[in-house]
């Protein structure tokens, strides 16, 4: 066990390389990873969902009654903020309806348990960070469908029964599970929760390059254009939620995991949806792929940034 964790430690600290040579070899070398079906992605993050379960306690939820201002706020930065951003891009880039519904919905989607991990990283709040995850998540098999289809029913059709039946299977199914697992015999999982990370950033790989392999080709023809909007709405959701925070007078390490929590979508969860309530429109998984990828690089290097301004903080701190 001890060696699972030292590996899984390893997972934690370097993701966003191993991400990223993931999906560069899928990119280049397309075959190297073919042999992972897209049909597993969503059982993957069944797989995520489920650890992100098992590491979720009562108190997680309580935070709704205790801090309800903080998880509210984020809810509605969550919710109002990417959706627009990723709508308003997609119509400055002059995207097509694929693309388009692509980073629409990556922008619908919540934050996934990636954000959670970069917040204690930045040593930001993490508490805040899971609970709002957690009820952003929960409320995601509504907003989700319900925004999408606001954002784009006049340009193509959205499958909203689909996309709910579908966020419920993989998301409220799972960590459901793992919560009444974590709940019953939580000796034993606060053992297995040490290498959740390792399985996480496996599952997450896997992920990738199932999505960058099979969409090798699509991903090179779109080329600087869908990064650029990827790279963008990744950046002003992260400056948003920063702006948030500040707004709202909140103290740093909250103020982190906002922006954190905004600027971080669940791009797998969106990968997954873009598959089943898209099917029509193949090239609408290609800016989750690349959403995928780039979040788990820019949320490593904002977590090392944010991590001195705390460190500034206590310096600051003790010579007062």
């Amino acid at each position: 066990m001890k060696i699972l964790e030292k590996i899984s430690d390893i997972f934690g600290k370097y993701m966003a390389l191993i991400v990223l040579a993931v999906a560069g070899l899928s990119l280049f070398l397309p075959a190297s990873t073919l042999w992972i079906e897209t049909s597993w992605v969503n059982y993957l993050l069944m797989l995520i969902m489920f650890g992100m379960g098992l590491s979720l306690q009562p108190k997680d939820f309580a935070l709704i009654f205790t801090r309800p201002r903080d998880i509210i706020l984020g809810c509605i930065a969550q919710f109002t903020i990417m959706p627009l951003l990723a709508f308003g891009l997609s119509r400055l880039f002059h995207l097509d309806p694929a693309l388009t519904a692509g980073v629409v919905l990556v922008g619908t989607c919540p934050g996934g348990t990636a954000s959670n991990v970069i917040t204690y990283f930045a040593k930001g709040d993490v508490a805040l960070s899971v609970g709002m995850t957690s009820i952003n998540t929960l409320l995601a098999p509504v907003l989700t469908p319900a925004i999408t289809y606001l954002l784009l029913r006049t340009t193509i059709h959205v499958d909203v029964i689909s996309m709910f039946l579908t966020i419920v299977q993989v998301i409220i199914v799972p960590i459901a599970f793992g919560f009444v697992i974590n709940k019953f015999f939580g000796r034993f999982t606060q053992k297995a929760v040490t290498i959740l990370p390792m399985i996480s950033a496996i599952a997450i790989c896997m992920i990738v390059g199932a999505v960058v392999s099979h969409n090798a080709e699509k991903i090179l023809s779109s080329g600087l254009l869908i990064f650029a909007v990827v790279v963008l709405h990744n950046f002003l959701g992260y400056l948003c939620g920063f702006g948030v925070g500040k707004l709202f007078k909140m103290s740093p390490e909250k103020i982190k995991a906002m922006s954190i929590e905004v600027g971080m979508q669940n791009s797998g969860l969106a990968t997954g949806l873009a598959g089943t309530a898209f099917s029509q429109l193949a090239m609408a998984t290609v800016p989750g792929a690349v959403f995928s990828v780039w979040h788990n690089i820019s949320g490593a290097v904002l977590a090392g940034f944010y991590r001195r301004w705390q460190n500034k903080n206590d310096t600051v701190s003790s010579d007062s």
